[in-house]
This record gives structure tokens, sequence and C-alpha cells, in this order.
């Protein structure tokens, strides 16, 4: 069977507000299967956001271990992140896992990985998935050359990295705090 490709999610915190936003396409092989996958949600009682890349399966069992550590550690983004990450790299289950976790609170952007990393930028944008170089050099460009706010500079970004990556379409899900 074909490897599932694709996925672009970018996060971006500026002027007091964080946005996450992902693109809709999965693809298997050279065929689009899905244009219009949510990969960005809610989390921790909505105090979070995160976004997936990997397999979706993957991501939704992520999604609820983070929640499950972002609650037993006093809703503290950077700790939750740490537990889950070391869980992911030696748990004989969640080890196997193919995806890539970006999670935002009000103050911080982190990526997390089965790897054990939880890698906090040094700017406030990172991105994960196929097209997350475009969408990333997009993003910094804007915010360093332009003032637009952070939806905005995060949808055009965005829409950038689907002109060139063939794994990013334009439907795009976006979650902001």
């Amino acid at each position: 069977m074909d490897k599932l490709n694709g996925t672009t999610v970018l996060a971006v915190q500026q002027n007091g507000k964080t946005v996450i936003a992902s693109d809709g396409q999965v693809t298997l092989g050279n065929t689009v299967m899905k244009a219009t996958a949510r990969k960005v949600r809610k989390l921790g009682d909505g105090k979070v956001i995160a976004g997936f890349a990997g397999s979706v399966a993957d991501a939704i069992t992520l999604f609820e271990k983070f929640e499950e550590k972002y609650k037993k550690h006093g809703k503290h983004l950077l700790r939750a992140s740490v537990e889950l990450a070391k869980e992911w790299r030696v748990d004989k289950m969640l080890r196997r896992l193919e995806a890539f976790l970006v999670v935002a609170d009000d103050e911080n952007i982190l990526v997390v990985s089965g790897s054990g990393e939880v890698i906090q930028p040094d700017e406030n944008v990172t991105a994960i998935g196929s097209g997350s170089g475009y969408a990333l050099a997009s993003a910094r460009a804007l915010m360093r050359n332009t003032d637009m706010e952070p939806k905005e500079l995060v949808l055009e970004s965005m829409k950038i990295a689907s002109e060139i990556c063939i794994y990013t379409n334009d439907n795009f899900s976006v979650e902001e705090l």
C-alpha cells in the first residue's frame, strides 16, 4: 500500500494572539483521498490549540494522551508536552505512532515528536508537515515585513504553501486563542 502524505500546519503567536491553521488534504500515493480533513483543534478546555501532521488515528490518540497529561500536570503546556514526549518515546504501542504535533497556548508554541523532542521555536512561528518549509518561510517574511494580524498572516502563508506543495491544498482549518 502507498504511503499517506500531506499536511501543512502553521502556528504563529503575535500581538497577544495564537493562531494555528492546517490544510485539509490527505493524499495516498498520487491520489487525493480527502480534501476537507480537519487537523487542528482546541484542547484543554479551549486553552490550547493543537495541530497534527501524520496518521489521523495516531494523531487522535496523541491528542487524547496530551489532554490527559495536560490535566494531570496542572494545565502546564510545557510540562504536559515533555511528559507526552517521554511516554511516546518509551511506550511500546505509542512509539509506533507516526505523527508530529504542534501545541500552543497564549504563551508558548511547541513541536512535539515521538523521538522525544519538545521544541520551542526561537521566533513565535513554527510549521510541520510536507509544506512546512514553504509556510514557515512565508510566515517569517510576513511577520518581519508587514503589519498583518496573526490570522491573516497565517492564512496568507498557508495559501502560499498550497501554491507550491503538491500535498497541501487551500481548504484551511483555523483555530485562534
